[in-house]
């Protein structure tokens, strides 16, 4: 049985030296608890029905299949599971595309072992992770697409504006939910709302619109 403490993590991953060094990375901090890995995309997703980690790295270009469609079954079935993209790849449509379809951050394999950690720590808090290299790839993304309304023009609400500003800062569903004392099924209404509102297609895009807007103000 797994330390309640520790967060519990698959691994969806078809490079076994690289499951091999990550899964010695994540057990030397002493704050993850791995309950399974896996070489292939549906062996994957077996082991996240099964198990229901807090947390699942999974990698962008499998053999099976890409980790984009693994996230879309994973994000469909509504576990209560963070999955994390954890890829070579710095392509702006790979970021993208993995963002819109629920990813709960998106990691480069190239980051410091000790950075690599951070960012989960942070994830498993609840936060959006993403590399810093890729920040400014999604922002230009944001820009190349139809320019999203100013919250004024799109006619927010106050909560779902109250939402945005915990969004700009990485908070979860749960954690919003709690600071502004409603229910996590109210927050992703409000969410849904504003991203539509916005003419935006995931809450970190709505992260990263926010953050710009700010800074110019």
């Amino acid at each position: 049985m797994s330390d309640p403490k520790r967060i519990t993590l698959l691994i969806v991953d078809d490079h076994p030296l690289f499951r091999k060094g990550v899964v010695q990375l994540v057990n030397s901090t002493g704050r993850f608890s791995l309950v399974g890995e896996a070489s292939s995309g549906a062996e994957g997703i077996d082991l996240a029905y099964t198990h229901q980690p807090d947390m699942i790295l999974l990698d962008l270009n499998m053999k099976d299949m890409s980790g984009i469609d693994v996230l879309k079954v994973l994000k469909a079935a509504d576990l209560d599971s963070r999955v994390i993209m954890l890829t070579v790849s710095d392509q702006q449509e790979d970021l993208v595309s993995a963002l819109r379809a629920g990813a709960d951050g998106y990691l480069l394999k190239d980051m410091e072992p000790e950075d690599l950690v951070a960012h989960l720590e942070e994830a498993a808090r609840g936060q959006m992770v993403l590399s810093p290299a890729l920040a400014g790839l999604l922002a230009h993304a944001l820009r190349q697409g139809s320019k999203p309304k100013t919250p004024a023009e799109a006619g927010l609400t106050e909560q779902e504006e109250k939402t945005l500003e915990r969004i700009a800062t990485g908070k979860s569903n749960k954690l919003i939910a709690r600071e502004l004392s409603i229910t996590e099924g109210t927050v992703k209404v409000h969410v849904k709302h504003l991203l539509k509102k916005l003419n935006l297609k995931s809450r970190v895009e709505a992260a990263v619109w926010a953050v710009e807007r700010n800074h110019k103000a």
